[in-house]
């Protein structure tokens, strides 16, 4: 038969055991949203500097345009261009 202290010092080991997985199995969880948080950030980031980059390219060359003494062209928009059906399976999104 098992004493009252051996049974109180297995129930904290127990306890001990249970409480180390599952704080374990928290902090992997912490871990993954935080590299999924990281990775996403960096993306977007880049998503804007690359946007940023294209900006002042089209900037550079409106100016070169201007230097050189090319005019804005007048652009006619074609309806059927315009008027894009959502559905047609076009991947809009770039990617």
């Amino acid at each position: 038969m098992v004493g009252r202290f051996e049974a109180g010092k297995d129930t904290v080991q127990v306890l001990t055991e249970q409480a180390a997985t599952h704080v374990g199995n928290i902090t992997g969880i912490i871990t993954g949203a935080v590299r999924d948080v990281a990775r996403e950030t960096g993306e977007w980031v880049t998503e804007v500097i690359e946007m940023r980059e294209a900006s002042e390219r089209a900037v550079a060359d409106h100016r070169a345009d201007q230097d050189a003494g090319v005019e804005d062209a007048d652009v006619e928009v074609d309806a059927e261009v315009v008027d894009v059906d959502p559905d047609d399976g076009a991947d809009t999104a770039g990617r």
